[in-house]
Parts: C-alpha cells; sequence; structure tokens
C-alpha cells in the first residue's frame, strides 16, 4: 500500500483559506433561456478550505469531481451540489469554484435582419462554507457603442465614437432565481449609445452610425442608466457595474465604476 503523504501531519500551524486546481479547460453545457443548452468551453478555479493539521490536498479529486458534471446542464444548482460534493470528499469547512466561458448570443442586424452570433465573456462563480447557504454570482461583459455628447455639440458635422465595455457581476437574495445571461445582456447593452452587432450590411451600418448620433452619451451617462435598469431587477441582493470607453481620439480609455448592496446608496 502506498503512503498518502498529504494526509500526514504538517505542524507549521497554518490553515490554508483556498488550495486546488485551476486553468483547467473542460466543456461544459450552460442552461438557457429557452430551457436548452449551450455547450461552451469553461476555463475553471476549483478549491477548497485546507486545514491547518493537513500537509496538502488530494488534487486529482477535484478533476474527477467535474468530470461527471462536464456533460450536464449547468447552473446554480450543480454548482451547488459540487460545491458540496467537494467538501465531502475533501474535509473541507468551505469550497470556491469559478469558470470562465464565452456564451453566444443570436442577434439580427437592424434593417437587413441578417443573422450572426455575438460571443460575450461571462463568468459563474460559487461559494460555499459548511452549514450556510451557497453564494453565487454571475458575472458578464457586454461590448456597446458610445458617441461622445461634447464631440456632437462642438462640432460643425460629426462626432467621435468608440466601442465600449460593461463589465457586471450579480448575485440575488435567497429564493429568487438569477437572471439568465441572454435577458441580462439585452438589458445591458440597450444603455449604449448603440448596441454592437457582429454583422452589418451598408443599410444597418448607416442605422448604427445614426442611431447613435441621435443617441450621445458620456461613460458616465452609460454607467448611471445601467445602475438604474440594474436596480429594477426583481431579487437582485448586489451588484458591481464598470463602463470603459476605448476611445478613440486619446490613447486613454475612459472609466466609470460603481457598486452597492441593491436598496442602499453605497
Amino acid at each position: 500500500m502506498m503512503k498518502d503523504i498529504q494526509s500526514t501531519i504538517d505542524e507549521r500551524g497554518i490553515a490554508i483559506q483556498k488550495v486546488g486546481i485551476r486553468d483547467v479547460h473542460l466543456p461544459i453545457q450552460i442552461k438557457t433561456e429557452d430551457g436548452s443548452f449551450q455547450q461552451v468551453l469553461a476555463s475553471i478555479q476549483f478549491t477548497v478550505s485546507l486545514p491547518m493539521e493537513y500537509k496538502g490536498t488530494h488534487m486529482s479529486r477535484f478533476v474527477e469531481i467535474l468530470n461527471k458534471w462536464s456533460a450536464k446542464p449547468f447552473a446554480e444548482e450543480e454548482m451547488n451540489a459540487i460545491l458540496f460534493e467537494a467538501m465531502e470528499k475533501l474535509e473541507a469547512e468551505s469550497a470556491d469554484l469559478i469558470l470562465d466561458f464565452k456564451y453566444f448570443i443570436q442577434r439580427f442586424a437592424p434593417v437587413s435582419g441578417k443573422r450572426s452570433l455575438l460571443d460575450v465573456d461571462c463568468s459563474f462563480s460559487g461559494s460555499l462554507k459548511r452549514g450556510e447557504k451557497m453564494q453565487f454570482t454571475l458575472g458578464v461583459k457586454v461590448p456597446y457603442t458610445s458617441l461622445c455628447p461634447c464631440s456632437k455639440e462642438i462640432s460643425q458635422y460629426g462626432a467621435h465614437n468608440q466601442r465600449g465595455m460593461m463589465n457586471v457581476r450579480l448575485s440575488y437574495n435567497e429564493g429568487f432565481d438569477c437572471i439568465f445571461i441572454e435577458k441580462l445582456v439585452n438589458i445591458l447593452e440597450q444603455q449604449g449609445s448603440c448596441q454592437v452587432y457582429p454583422l452589418l450590411k451598408r443599410e444597418d451600418e448607416k442605422y448604427v452610425t445614426e442611431h447613435a448620433y441621435d443617441n450621445p452619451k458620456f461613460v458616465e451617462d452609460i454607467l448611471r442608466d445601467g445602475v438604474l435598469a440594474l436596480r429594477e431587477l426583481d431579487g437582485l441582493k448586489w451588484f458591481s457595474l464598470e463602463c470603459e470607453n476605448y476611445e478613440s481620439i486619446h490613447n486613454h480609455s475612459a472609466y466609470a465604476a460603481h457598486e452597492e448592496v441593491v436598496g442602499k446608496n453605497c
């Protein structure tokens, strides 16, 4: 019988808050708004707490747990089950799981109706402590177009515009289901001067250009409109929102950020 070094006693008296594996890549299936699922490739960080008396954890067990779930539709309930299994098998008091992945949303050009797929960077984060409810956080990065109100006001014709990115993370109160990715993206991309479309024909490009021109917004406007939209979500507990405009006339970005517990001014 081979000796289990990980389970031997460590005498340095230091409990480790998180130990495990990261940059694991696995296909997973994300539950969609229409009840089906979308298969994505996820980059995963999976950790547990380690008591001070144990020398190490069993790294192979993380992969064994994940492999069982890679072929099943995935959402909050499944993440809770994974974290609970990790705590039981590794005799831990807490477990954390982060999945980063690209999710694809169907888009239709505004005039021609041409179909394309918008790729959105997303994340699922779950944290579970023994005897407590899991804390789940959804993250999405939503692209948008912004057009500068100042540039429009002072110029005889035209105005500078740029692509921007909203980075939102949110969590819900107990008893409320988390919003689907598609719905959250749809809400947030309305807050810019115009949406971003992967495929545009000439008539669509004309629409996008004119729509942005008629809807100028500073990065502060986009952030504030995003905050107001998020506050309308039923059951929302907490959110953070960052907006970054990749400026077309500067060698820097314009940036704004806000975080709050819903119902409180933070």
